[in-house]
């Protein structure tokens, strides 16, 4: 093993509750903040933007049920292997962590988009005053583009996807190449050095802080958005468009330093689907986007 005077040693329980059966781990935790955070910026950014808060809820309700479908879906498809193949009933314990981002985002917008697409549609209304009356009647509401909504939750799911990032980083669920800079990790918890040693790995290799390295990338690219394209870039759904291919951009060079199931070509899943994202973000971009040079709102 090569002797570095100065990695970084990890030695925290990957666990923060654990009681029995029932189990949350630092990346749920981190998780349920990130998304907490998210939505009371997507609310106050909301509201001032005129939509009502009440909207941004009932949006963000169906949003996080996608989210959390489409994670799963990814973290199990890429961990079948190790893992669910062994045991199955492992892939509904959403709770003890295990998420894909680019599912999260992925479901999340999928599932967004086709209900406030739909949501108002007179064929929803009736069907539903008719058959679930007792649920409570469905009238029409305010609201907003698909375009505008996603154009005001691009930064702030780059600030939630930074802090779920830090319960990654407590977990070392993540398996990461070796590498000999200063700056490498080492997970040193019994438990996730089991992991390693389960997964077939030497739990001492120091490796790429590879979800760190996302974390910078993500307020980067943060910063790109905020304080350059905020409010400038026209028409609506754009600044989505920027920050989708932002954060693919650096996710797939990203997952260069990680070790996760290749699938073609020398690509895990992250980056045949980050790379499909950025062609078709590059194309919308190069298509419609178009410069909009007035005083940028506050806020």
């Amino acid at each position: 093993m090569t002797t570095i005077l100065n990695i970084i040693r990890i030695n925290i329980d990957p666990d923060l509750i654990d009681a029995g059966s029932f189990t949350i781990t630092w990346h749920g935790f981190f998780t349920f903040i990130g998304v907490l955070v998210a939505l009371i910026l997507v609310t106050s950014w909301g509201k001032r933007r005129g939509i009502i808060p009440d909207t941004v809820h009932s949006i963000a309700v169906i949003g996080i049920f996608g989210a959390i479908i489409g994670a799963r879906i990814f973290h199990v498809l890429d961990f079948w292997d190790r893992i669910y193949q062994h045991d199955p009933i492992r892939i509904f314990y959403v709770w003890q962590g295990g998420i894909g981002i680019i599912g999260a985002i992925t479901g999340g917008f999928i599932f967004s988009a086709g209900y406030m697409l739909i949501r108002n549609r007179d064929a929803l209304i009736n069907s539903w005053n008719k058959f679930f009356p007792w649920l409570g009647r469905l009238e029409k509401i305010d609201m907003p583009s698909v375009g505008k909504l996603a154009d005001i939750t691009a930064p702030a799911l780059l600030i939630s996807q930074t802090l779920g990032r830090i319960g990654d980083v407590i977990n070392g669920e993540h398996f990461a190449k070796a590498t000999e800079l200063a700056w490498a990790f080492v997970y040193r918890h019994p438990q996730t050095e089991a992991l390693y040693i389960n997964a077939g790995r030497y739990p001492e290799t120091p490796t790429h802080p590879a979800v760190a390295y996302e974390m910078i990338w993500n307020m980067i690219a943060l910063g790109i958005l905020w304080f350059i394209f905020r409010d400038r870039l026209k028409p609506d759904g754009m600044l989505f468009a920027l920050y989708a291919t932002l954060y693919s951009f650096g996710r797939f060079f990203i997952s260069f330093a990680r070790e996760d199931r290749i699938y073609i070509a020398g690509l895990d899943a992250a980056q045949i689907i980050t790379l499909t994202i950025m062609v078709i973000g590059i194309t919308l971009l190069i298509s419609k986007a178009k410069w909009w040079p007035h005083k940028r709102m506050s806020g």
